[in-house]
C-alpha cells in the first residue's frame, strides 16, 4: 500500500481518459452462447441484426477478439464535457461505520443526465448520425437512459421517440420533462401506439409496464419508421463495452496510489453499468492476476440472477427479439412497481451472466426499504443524494464494511455510484412517510414467468 496521501476526490485529466473500450469478452476463456433468430433458431447473422441496430453497433456486438476497440475522436470530444469523472474517498462513510475497510465509489452523476447512460448514448448516436439515419427509438426506465439519450440526439441532430416504463412515467414526470426539453417525444408504455404495446395490455390490463414491455414497442417502431434503427441502454455487449470508460478510469485512478480493489459492487439491472465498472478488474482476474471478490447487486422484487434460469430468452415481452442466453425471470414476468425502474428488467447481461454462470462473480439481492436506509445514511454523510439503483451497490458496500468492522480486514472496497437521486424524491417521500412497500416475487410468480421462456 502506498503511503501516499490519498485525496478526498480523485480527478484524471483529459489527456489521461481512456482512448479505447476494453472488451472483456476477449479476455474471456469462453465465450457467451450467440444471439438466435427466434424464427430459425439459429445464430443471427450481422445481416439481420442490423435491420434492427447501428452498423457498427452490430460490428462491436460481434466482436470478440480484439481486447480494446478505438473510441472516435468525436466520441472522446463529447466525453470531455462530463468526463473524467470523480473517483471519490469515502472518508466519511468509513469514519460513520467505524470500519477499517477504505471505500471508493466512482460517480457518473455528474452530468444533467445524472448518471452512467451518457457513456453509450453519446457513441449510440453518434454511430446512427454517421450512418445517415434521421431518428431514433429506445425504451427507458427510470428516465436516465432515455434523458442521456435525448442529450446526445440533441448533440448530433437526430429525432428521438422514448417509451418509458409506465410506472416511472407517473412517478418521474420531471424527468420526462427533461427529455422533452431535449427534444424527445415520450410516450408512456405500454402504449396503445403499437401491436406489442396493445397486446401486453390486453394481457395485463393496468400494468404499470416494464423494461421488457418498452423495448418490444421500441423495436416495433423502429422497424415500421424508415432511416430509423432502435439503440439499446444495457443488456447487450456493444453497451457494457461503452461503460468500460468507469472501470478504466477507476483503475487508472486507483493505480496512481498502489491501490488494488480486494471487493468491486454495482447494481445490475440489464448488467452494463456493473460490467463497465469491473471490466479491466475482471480482465485481470481472468488472466490470474488477481482475486477481486466481484459482487452484482439486484432487487429482491426482481432477481434475475439470483432466482432466475440460465436460458435462452427473448430480450423483450412481446417476444420480436433475437434470443439470448442469459439469466431471466422469463420475458413473460411482470415485476412489481417499486421505484429502481432502471434495475426492472426480466434479463441480465449475456457477459454478466455468463461470468455469474462460470463462477467469477457472486450475486446479492436487497429489498428496497433497505436499500433507501443505506441510500440515506449515505446521503447525510457523503453529501450526494444517490439514485434508487445506485443506491442498491451503497447497501452491500456498507454490508461489506461492516463485516471488516466486525472482523478487523483492511478490506478495499470500490462500487459505483451510478447516478443521482434528485428525480426519484417521490421514492424518498415514500420511504420517509414510512410507506414504501418491499416486492418479493412469489413462487407462483416465478412459475408464471418461467412458463414464457422459449421451447427450442
Amino acid at each position: 500500500m502506498s503511503a501516499k496521501k490519498i485525496p478526498y476526490k480523485m480527478y484524471l485529466s483529459e489527456e489521461e481518459m481512456p482512448k479505447t473500450w476494453l472488451n472483456l469478452k476477449a479476455f474471456m476463456p469462453d465465450q457467451h452462447d450467440p444471439f438466435l433468430n427466434p424464427a430459425t433458431g439459429k445464430p443471427c447473422t450481422a445481416e439481420e441484426l442490423e435491420a434492427v441496430f447501428c452498423t457498427e453497433c452490430v460490428e462491436q456486438e460481434l466482436n470478440s477478439t480484439d481486447r480494446e476497440i478505438e473510441i472516435p475522436a468525436d466520441i472522446r470530444n463529447f466525453y470531455k464535457t462530463f468526463r473524467p469523472s470523480p473517483l471519490v474517498r469515502a472518508y466519511f462513510l468509513e469514519e460513520m461505520l467505524k470500519t477499517p475497510a477504505q471505500i471508493y465509489y466512482k460517480f457518473e452523476g455528474n452530468n444533467t443526465s445524472g448518471s452512467h447512460k451518457l457513456n453509450s448514448a453519446a457513441a449510440q448516436a453518434y454511430y446512427a448520425k454517421k450512418q445517415g439515419l434521421t431518428s431514433v427509438t429506445t425504451e427507458t426506465g427510470a428516465g436516465q437512459w432515455g434523458t442521456a439519450l435525448a442529450m446526445a440526439c440533441a448533440f448530433y441532430g437526430l429525432d428521438l421517440k422514448v417509451f418509458m416504463v409506465k410506472t416511472s412515467y407517473e412517478q418521474k414526470p420531471y424527468r420526462k420533462e427533461v427529455m422533452k426539453t431535449y427534444g424527445a417525444d415520450v410516450v408512456a408504455s405500454p402504449s396503445d401506439t403499437t401491436e406489442a404495446g396493445r397486446k401486453i395490455l390486453s394481457e395485463f390490463p393496468g400494468t404499470g409496464g416494464s423494461l421488457g414491455c418498452a423495448i418490444a414497442e421500441a423495436v416495433e417502431t423502429a422497424v415500421k419508421t424508415q432511416n430509423c434503427r432502435y439503440v439499446l441502454g444495457s443488456v447487450l455487449d456493444h453497451v457494457l463495452l461503452h461503460q468500460t470508460v468507469i472501470g478504466q478510469e477507476s483503475k487508472i485512478a486507483l493505480d496512481k496510489y498502489g491501490v488494488q480493489p480486494d471487493v468491486v459492487i454495482g447494481c445490475a439491472g440489464g448488467g452494463s453499468n456493473f460490467g463497465g465498472l469491473i471490466a479491466p478488474f475482471m480482465a485481470e482476474k481472468l488472466q490470474g492476476k488477481n482475486n477481486i471478490d466481484f459482487i452484482g447487486v439486484e432487487p429482491a422484487s426482481c432477481p434475475s440472477m439470483s432466482r432466475g434460469k440460465y436460458a435462452y430468452d427473448f430480450c423483450d415481452s412481446a417476444k420480436i427479439t433475437p434470443l439470448a442466453k442469459m439469466y431471466t425471470l422469463g420475458c413473460g414476468f411482470m415485476p412489481s412497481p417499486d421505484h429502481a425502474g432502471g434495475l426492472r428488467y426480466h434479463g441480465m447481461s449475456p457477459v454478466v451472466s455468463k461470468l455469474y454462470h462460470d463462477g467469477y462473480m457472486r450475486v446479492r439481492a436487497v429489498k428496497q426499504t433497505e436499500v433507501f436506509a443505506a441510500a440515506e445514511k449515505f446521503a447525510r454523510c457523503e453529501g450526494i443524494l444517490p439514485a434508487p439503483e445506485s443506491s442498491h451497490a451503497i447497501k452491500v458496500a456498507m454490508d461489506e464494511a461492516i463485516k471488516c468492522r466486525e472482523t478487523g480486514e483492511k478490506k478495499v472496497i470500490l462500487f459505483g455510484l451510478t447516478g443521482t437521486g434528485y428525480f426519484d424524491l417521490a421514492a424518498y417521500k415514500s420511504f420517509n412517510e414510512g410507506t414504501m412497500k418491499d416486492y418479493i416475487p412469489t413462487e407462483e410468480d416465478l412459475a408464471r414467468g418461467f412458463a414464457s421462456l422459449p421451447r427450442l
